[in-house]
């Protein structure tokens, strides 16, 4: 049970650090919106390549707010509930195997 408690905790660990890379990814999308900036930039570029497949999901789903893109946070609301739910709920099961409870 132990293997499995510790794959189960390494899941979680590297999930949360994706989610909180890609959270910032999203505010960094979010603060260059604001600006005009140059969509020849790398930076720029990779800042919209990696977050547009996401947000425009999102849009799809959200009614038009007249200018106002309320998709980011959504996508970071999102990313706090998979944080505090999923998580969580998967490093708790592995405190649970590593302690010799079940499932």
């Amino acid at each position: 049970m132990y293997v499995l408690a510790n794959l189960l905790n390494a899941v979680a660990q590297i999930l949360d650090i994706i989610l909180s890379i890609y959270f910032w990814i999203l505010i960094a999308r979010a603060l260059i919106s604001w600006v005009n900036p140059d969509p020849y930039n790398p930076i720029v570029r990779f800042l919209y390549q990696a977050t547009e497949p996401v947000l425009g999901r999102v849009r799809r789903w959200i009614p038009y707010m007249g200018g106002l893109d309320l998709s980011p946070l959504i996508v970071i609301l999102l990313i706090y509930f998979i944080k505090w739910a999923i998580i969580s709920t998967l490093i708790d099961t592995a405190i649970r195997l590593k302690a010799g409870g079940s499932l």
